[in-house]
């Protein structure tokens, strides 16, 4: 039996940063303290560098999800979240998208996450916590995931 493996997206799978990149400066303005909140954002983002190449490697040895938080206030990001998924990663997460703002609720081996909030750092498996010094890109996260002993 597969371990499960949850994976963020914002700043893990997906570079915030790349949509923000995409957006007028008058609408930044607007949304100052607030970026999360502008329309249709979260479907301008790009991939985080080597996460489609990791995930695809993952899903071999691990029974994977996606496990992100939407902001509550930006209804289309949740709506985007799904678009970029099935535009990125539809062949392995199809229908494995699960929205919540209390991940500690899931059960599950591992969760590849870059904040300790929403109940990441109540997770009852183990956070892997990407972008730290230990963690700090994918490739790291695959060697260590794909190491004898955690599979």
């Amino acid at each position: 039996m597969k371990k499960t493996l949850y994976i963020d997206m914002d700043n893990v799978l997906v570079n915030f940063r790349s949509g923000l990149d995409k957006v007028d400066e008058a609408t930044k303005q607007a949304y100052e303290g607030h970026l999360d909140d502008i329309p249709d954002l979260f479907g301008l983002m790009e991939p985080m560098p080597g996460a489609i190449d990791a995930v695809h490697r993952l899903a071999g040895i691990y029974d994977c999800y996606i496990l992100s938080t939407a902001p509550w206030k930006n209804p289309s990001a949740w709506a985007d979240k799904v678009k970029w998924v099935t535009r990125y990663l539809d062949d392995v997460f199809h229908k494995r998208l699960i929205i919540s703002h209390h991940k500690n609720l899931c059960q599950g081996d591992y969760l590849i996450d870059d904040r300790g909030k929403n109940g990441t750092s109540e997770f009852s498996g183990e956070w892997i916590p990407f972008g730290s010094p230990e963690f700090p890109d994918w490739k790291h996260v695959v060697d260590y995931l794909c190491n004898d002993k955690n599979n």
